[in-house]
């Protein structure tokens, strides 16, 4: 099994950041890719959808708070979006190449996550079967990234890395976790 923990930067601005902590571990475990965020801090400032009795899959999660991570093959150009809001809904996007290509990703129809609000955070936990999209024998290159939108409205970009001269999540150089 490879497994790491990681923990996200905000992209640089010249606005106020929320005081906030995302991190979490990211293991592969055969094909199985099982992605833990936790985010800390002061919680009352962002905005956190509820949970939803009927999480489904929607389009255009990333304007709102919304964990995210990319996921590419090795020494190839296609990846994964893969979208999960803090209340349920989610979605998973394919692309030939960099912001080419994009279409929805119908090998998923479910991508069911464990969601915890607790009193100082909140944990997101996603178990998903690659087994759909890649081989196991494949080694993968993924990048963890977090939309956050606060309560004035304002939206802050978190990532491993940040490789752009503007937030940029899409860009191959961040998809710096390596799993076998």
């Amino acid at each position: 099994m490879n497994h790491q923990t990681f923990s996200l930067q905000p992209f640089p601005s010249t606005k106020s950041l929320p005081n906030l902590k995302i991190a979490g571990n990211i293991a592969r475990n055969g094909n199985k890719l099982t992605i833990c965020n936790m985010l800390g801090g002061d919680l009352k400032e962002i905005v956190i959808p509820p949970p939803s009795n009927t999480p489904s899959r929607k389009h255009e999660l990333w304007q709102d708070t919304c964990f995210e991570f990319f996921l590419g093959i090795k020494d190839s150009a296609r990846y994964w979006e893969f979208n999960l809001s803090p209340a349920g809904h989610w979605n998973v996007y394919r692309f030939d190449g960099y912001r080419q290509g994009m279409q929805e990703e119908k090998a998923f129809t479910i991508l069911p996550c464990n969601i915890q609000n607790q009193t100082n955070g909140l944990i997101l936990v996603l178990d998903v079967d690659l087994d759909k999209i890649i081989s196991v024998e494949q080694a993968i290159e993924v990048a963890i990234t977090t939309v956050i939108k606060d309560k004035d409205g304002e939206i802050t970009y978190w990532a491993l890395t940040h490789q752009g001269a503007e937030a940029d999540f899409h860009l191959r150089d961040s998809f710096i976790v390596e799993l076998c």
